[in-house]
């Protein structure tokens, strides 16, 4: 039966959608042309682009959770990428900057708040000016709006708190409640005639066993999705979205199980209110190509607030927010995989300086003072966390860009997996979407 999410963000109510429920008592298969499992923005987006594309055909939105967007999509940092970082010519270049236009018109034609406040990235260090000027150049290649190169008198005129040598200002830069956006695209699929399952835990994505006796609707429809409960679900084909669960979807289906998913926790420190005046938009670290990941970095909030960092460190479970949520499962998962292995090893001074920080908060103060020196420890306090899907081969390196993969045989053959869809993913959602949907007609013939 549908309901009403009853649990959405309060500032998007006209906007849930209704949920189908996955656990009912009835153990009954029904069938759709096409299932999109993962109901994060990513597949959100997707299953909004395919039924715009597609209005004949039947679709429908498997999310294990109870509600939409809980995870990767309703835990970061709200920021609107411009598409400086990537590598020229790289899907995440291309995506990004289409991306973040997109959103913005987006944003525009459906009412949602958001704020273009801009980003500085900031030289602290003479030594870094060749890398930001390096970015500059990268983000001219992909097309970067507005992008220029200030000085600390420049600096300061943005960021009057701010101290550096030089910075990249990037005022197309901006921030928005992402999962505010997930939950606008689940009302598009749902008033096109998308219906939405939650409560519906994938454990089997295999060939229909059975067709009851005189039906060709087995033939029709030959892929069958079961959940942990018995519900079956009938398509044609199949769009997996399944964010840190996506090497796992990958191996039931019988497709590759690399790249692996491996989780990465980063924990936010917060502002106190009355030292928000001290950010006005996105301060950022120029990126040490040493280290794997960003960097600690100042991020407003739309309501009003300030993030600080995050950290980065292995979590030791898929969907574990806190530092001792802890899976068996996970961990050993983890842990065996020789990816994972060479990537600690490579970095080991790097990871225990992030645990460190991630336990004694001075320690990450320290680094964060170098960019706003007024900052002192009485004025944050410990802030949420977030958990990154980060993708690893088996040689140990960070699976940058986007990895879009199908399989071969009779459940394969109609799967198409989004395997890796890292940071800007929420900025690309829609450009994303746009790239998936052309995926799925060419490979399916939609």
């Amino acid at each position: 039966m549908n309901r009403v999410l009853r649990t959405a963000l309060k500032s998007v109510r006209s906007d849930k959608p209704k949920l189908m429920r996955g656990g009912s008592a009835r153990r009954h298969h029904s069938s759709y042309d096409v299932a999109v499992v993962g109901a994060g923005i990513v597949g959100l987006a997707a299953a909004r682009e395919l039924i715009l594309r597609h209005p004949l055909l039947s679709f429908v939105l498997l999310e294990k959770e109870k509600e939409l967007a809980t995870h990767q999509s309703g835990h970061n940092s709200g920021v609107v990428h411009s598409g400086i970082y990537y590598t020229p010519g790289s899907l995440k270049a291309r995506l990004c900057v289409r991306g973040a236009t997109l959103a913005y018109e987006y944003f525009e034609k459906k009412g949602v708040p958001y704020k273009r406040c801009g980003k500085l990235i900031v030289a602290v260090e003479q030594e870094e000016i060749p890398r930001l000027k390096a970015l500059y150049d990268r983000g001219m290649k992909n097309n970067v709006r507005d992008l220029s190169i200030v000085d600390a008198k420049g600096i300061r005129e943005r960021e009057p708190y701010c101290r550096g040598v030089m910075a990249l200002d990037s005022p197309y830069t901006g921030i928005v409640d992402w999962r505010m956006v997930a939950l606008r695209y689940a009302s598009d699929f749902e008033e096109a005639g998308g219906t939405v399952r939650t409560e519906y835990k994938v454990s089997d994505i295999s060939t229909v066993k059975e067709s009851p006796a005189g039906s060709t609707e087995g033939i029709k429809y030959p892929i069958s999705i079961r959940d942990e409960k018995g519900n079956e679900v009938w398509c044609r084909y199949v769009l997996t979205c399944g964010g840190l669960y996506s090497d796992r979807l990958s191996q039931i289906s019988g497709c590759s199980p690399e790249p692996r998913i491996v989780p990465f926790r980063g924990d936010y420190l917060v502002l106190k209110p009355d030292k928000c005046y001290l950010v006005r938009g996105n301060i950022y670290p120029v990126p040490n190509p040493r280290f794997p990941f960003l960097g600690v970095h100042f991020t407003p909030r739309m309501d009003g607030g300030v993030w600080l960092g995050p950290n980065a460190v292995l979590a030791f479970k898929r969907e574990g927010y806190k530092a001792y949520d802890f899976s068996a499962q996970d961990f050993a998962d983890a842990l065996s995989f020789r990816g994972l292995q060479k990537l600690v090893l490579r970095n080991l001074t790097y990871g225990f300086g992030e645990m460190y920080r991630g336990v004694f908060i001075g320690a990450q103060i320290k680094i964060l003072q170098k960019y706003v020196p007024e900052l002192a420890l009485n004025d944050v306090l410990r802030g949420p966390a977030g958990v990154r899907a980060q993708a690893l081969d088996r040689d140990g390196n960070l699976v940058d860009d986007f990895v879009f993969d199908g399989g071969v045989g009779a459940v394969g053959s109609r799967v198409l997996h989004v395997r890796n869809a890292p940071s800007p993913a929420a900025t690309s959602s829609l450009a994303i979407a746009e790239m998936i949907a052309d995926e799925v007609e060419s490979r399916f013939n939609l």
